[in-house]
């Protein structure tokens, strides 16, 4: 007997007619993101409102992205070593560390930056690998590794600095972390990225309708491109008013599109999810897991390498307290971003969204000239609160 494929299911019926908690999972699990692009929203409305627009004003909103790039380009590494199913304590002191050592070379030893900057990208991937060497070879946990790291790491800094600032930087160098992109090259820059967009996404759909694959409505597709239109053009038109788009910025989105890449659209970016999905299946699959995560966290000391070049461009001096607490908030710009506790799930985009997120209340506390303790307290239960609802999801799923 051929079934009624009309009739409906009654448990399906009863979720479309119910908003409860399961409910509420459901939509927050599949429209994650524009959730979160929500509360970013909600935060921006919240501040500006308590600081009469100081807080979305062209100035500070160039400040927020240019403090937000250094948690971002953390982020960008630790969302692929929490999808492997690790964790790295050390990359805040290894961002200390290695922004130190740039500023020793330039400072001290007169190195020109285009030597000065591929050295440091080199001595992060080495401390990467041995970080990664540890936890996997030596089957040392990577929070023990990461842990020890955070403390031998800050050591280090104090050592070669001698525990007093490394100042000042040269106007080269500080470029890197000060400078501007011209506004017509951010023009430029943003008419490039919205038809890269769109070629992308037409190509997308092709492509799953040559393979018969379920396609999205058309106009999905158009409201996903004139959306992201409008958000560049907001973007550039703002940052125009204010010097332009910041290198650090320009930085970090390249680095979202390169990671995306690789995550999205290379062999090596499907064997992380599957990694942290499974690992002795994929174990017995074939694939070289600790070779994995080597890599993972070869890529990790290379983000450590570019935050720690950029904040000390920005600050136009190596601090030893620089990258205090930075791990931290790589972390938790990946949970709040949706990058899942249990590895195997995650996007780079989310924990830029999430970086951004956590640079915003940031830049709004202070702003307020809210308490230092209190600005802890805000972080630490958002962090707790990212992770519970990712428990919650998780447990909805199963």
């Amino acid at each position: 007997m051929t079934p009624d494929v009309t009739s409906p299911n009654p448990k399906d019926s009863a979720l479309r007619g119910s908003f409860g908690p399961q409910r509420l999972q459901q939509l927050f699990a599949r429209y994650k993101i524009l959730a979160l692009l929500i509360a970013v929203a909600a935060i921006w409305l919240f501040f500006s409102f308590l600081t009469n627009g100081a807080f979305i004003t062209p100035r500070n909103l160039s400040n927020l992205l240019r403090q937000m790039s250094i948690t971002g380009m953390l982020a960008c590494g630790m969302v692929f070593v929490i999808i492997a199913g690790e964790i790295d304590l050390s990359v805040g002191s290894l961002l200390g560390l290695l922004g130190g050592v740039a500023a020793i070379l330039d400072v001290n030893r007169h190195w020109p930056i285009g030597v000065t900057v591929p050295v440091v990208m080199l001595l992060g991937v080495l401390v990467g690998l041995f970080n990664g060497w540890w936890s996997t070879y030596r089957r040392v946990p990577s929070f023990i590794v990461g842990l020890g790291g955070m403390l031998a790491y800050r050591g280090i800094l104090l050592g070669v600095t001698g525990g007093s600032t490394i100042a000042p930087v040269s106007d080269n160098f500080v470029f890197l972390g000060q400078g501007y992109l011209p506004r017509v090259a951010g023009d430029l820059l943003a008419v490039v990225l919205f038809a890269l967009l769109a070629v992308l996404t037409v190509r997308q759909r092709r492509n799953r309708q040559r393979y018969q694959l379920p396609v999205v409505p058309v106009w999905q597709d158009a409201t996903k491109i004139v959306g992201a239109g409008v958000i560049l053009l907001a973007f550039v038109a703002t940052l125009d008013r204010y010097g332009g788009i910041p290198v650090p910025v320009l930085l970090l989105l390249a680095l979202l599109g390169i990671f995306t890449w690789i995550a999205t659209q290379t062999v090596f970016g499907r064997r992380i999810y599957a990694v942290g999905s499974n690992l002795e299946a994929t174990r017995l699959s074939g694939v070289n897991t600790n070779r994995v995560k080597l890599v993972i966290f070869a890529l990790m000391g290379l983000m450590c390498a570019f935050g720690g070049i950029v904040n000390t461009a920005r600050l136009a001096a190596g601090s030893p307290s620089a990258g205090s607490m930075g791990e931290l908030d790589a972390i938790a710009a990946c949970f709040i971003g949706g990058t899942s506790m249990r590895g195997g799930s995650g996007t780079v985009y989310g924990a830029l969204i999430g970086a951004l997120v956590m640079a915003s209340l940031d830049n709004g506390m202070s702003m307020l000239d809210v308490d230092a303790y209190w600005q802890m307290i805000v972080k630490g239960g958002i962090l707790v609160l990212a992770v519970w609802i990712d428990v919650v999801s998780g447990s909805n799923r199963r």
